[in-house]
């Protein structure tokens, strides 16, 4: 099974032929809400890959509060981790150009009253050999604290590391899997800039040092991931991007799920990769999720 601590929140997204520069008003093409929040993405993903998820996390006691939820408990996610607090459902404003680039500013209102306890009782409910799925959108020290509560109870855990915050470092070390962007892993291996040769260098390194499965989501070159002293690698779909928000949540869903049903590690690396291309073929975070058949598909295809 797989508990996902996260964040919920409600995206605001606003379409425009190309991303304005900064101080420019741009006339937008159109205006749309969805329910979103990586830890709720991810939660869809994974139930939608089949997986058996439980949603931890808050949402206020407002308007946003129902639709926000909406998709996980048609899913059939198990919600009762989730708090209802007086703070807003967290927001999340987007742009989307018109070749698919975004901008996104999070608001995060219940998701920053996560706290330690909450994330402690929910690692409490977990059996050894469950899997934790974790991002940075709730408060860091929540994260810490289920990580650390996870080692003990021999919980799989895994950390997107996105957003990317000065926490990010810390909080990876204490992950089994990190999944991670081009510039994250560079803040995680401590160099900038790095070209792909050195890129697969200190991915080796930085995993022979810790013992971790690190993983680097490369958008439309797929993906490269370090475990078991080697380099795996996967390829997504060749395809011409509607709107690549949710991308990589899809991704890190399909991978969770991959992973609790038995999967072989490179098989998991590839399914999730079809996954997070077929999200980039519709708008917003969780209506663009595919479904398990929809990506078997394409596998089979």
């Amino acid at each position: 099974m797989i508990t996902v601590l996260g964040s919920i929140n409600m995206d605001l997204i606003a379409t425009t032929a190309r991303l304005p520069e900064p101080g420019e008003t741009l006339a937008g093409t159109g205006f749309a809400t969805a329910a979103g929040g990586k830890g709720a993405n991810q939660a869809l993903a994974a139930r939608r890959a089949g997986s058996r998820v439980r949603m931890v996390g808050a949402v206020g006691k407002d308007e946003f509060a129902r639709p926000a939820l909406a998709l996980l408990d048609e899913a059939g996610v198990d919600l009762t981790g989730v708090s209802p607090v007086e703070d807003p459902t967290g927001t999340a404003l987007i742009l989307v150009g018109g070749t698919g680039e975004n901008m996104i500013v999070v608001v995060p209102g219940a998701n920053g009253t996560v706290t330690d306890a909450q994330a402690r009782t929910a690692v409490e409910a977990m059996s050894g050999g469950d899997i934790l799925m974790l991002q940075l959108e709730i408060p860091g020290t929540a994260v810490e604290a289920a990580l650390a509560a996870s080692r003990a109870r021999g919980v799989t855990t895994i950390l997107n590391t996105a957003p990317l915050t000065d926490q990010a470092a810390r909080l990876a070390a204490l992950a089994d899997i990190v999944i991670a962007n081009e510039r994250e892993f560079e803040l995680l291996a401590g160099r900038s800039d790095l070209e792909p040769a050195a890129r697969e260098e200190a991915l080796l390194a930085l995993h022979g040092e810790t013992g971790q499965t690190f993983i680097i989501t490369l958008g439309a070159d797929g993906v490269i991931a370090a475990r078991d002293g080697a380099l795996h690698r996967a390829k997504g779909l060749k395809i011409e991007p509607v709107d690549t928000v949710g991308a990589g949540d899809t991704f890190c869903g399909y991978l969770a799920a991959a992973l609790d049903s038995g999967i072989a590690f490179d098989q998991a690396l590839r399914r999730a990769a079809v996954a997070g291309s077929l999200a980039c073929l519709k708008p917003g975070a969780q209506p663009s999720i595919p479904t398990r058949d929809e990506v078997e598909g394409r596998l089979q295809g």
